[in-house]
């Protein structure tokens, strides 16, 4: 596990791993990543099975808490990155998510296509394609 030197946030060894087996061997279409405030580190929260669609996908997203996620854009094989910082989640969550998240995107090696999104308008299914394309 590696510290933050930004934020002094950990990386569990879990969500590179799991990353890996996204990004090579398919067995995940998403994966939704928390920010576990009290041991400082960045952990899988869960995993999306290969048949989940994008609306199995949003509907794991909380709508008052933050979170990072990578979703298997299989239209055009496009891995994204998505930081999911809803307007009603607290101060402090948005702002140790925002400090957070170069590095722990550095971390994924594989990311095509990132998207920041504060409301489930912003990360929309269309958007999602048309980024991909």
């Amino acid at each position: 596990m590696q510290a933050n030197s930004a934020s002094g946030m950990a990386v569990d060894d879990e969500c590179k791993l799991k990353f890996l087996e996204l990004k090579a061997k398919r067995n995940f279409r998403f994966i939704i990543f928390k920010i576990d405030e009290k041991t400082q580190q960045i952990m899988v929260d869960h995993l999306g099975q290969p048949e989940d669609s994008y609306d199995d996908f949003t509907a794991c997203l909380p709508a008052n808490e933050c979170r990072y996620a990578v979703f298997d854009f299989d239209f055009k094989s496009k891995i994204f990155f998505i930081a999911w910082s809803p307007d009603t989640s607290r101060v402090r969550s948005k702002m140790l998510y925002a400090s957070s998240k170069d590095r722990f995107k550095r971390e994924l090696d594989g990311i095509q296509v990132e998207l920041q999104a504060t409301d489930p308008s912003e990360m929309s299914f269309d958007i999602i394609k048309a980024r991909a394309l």
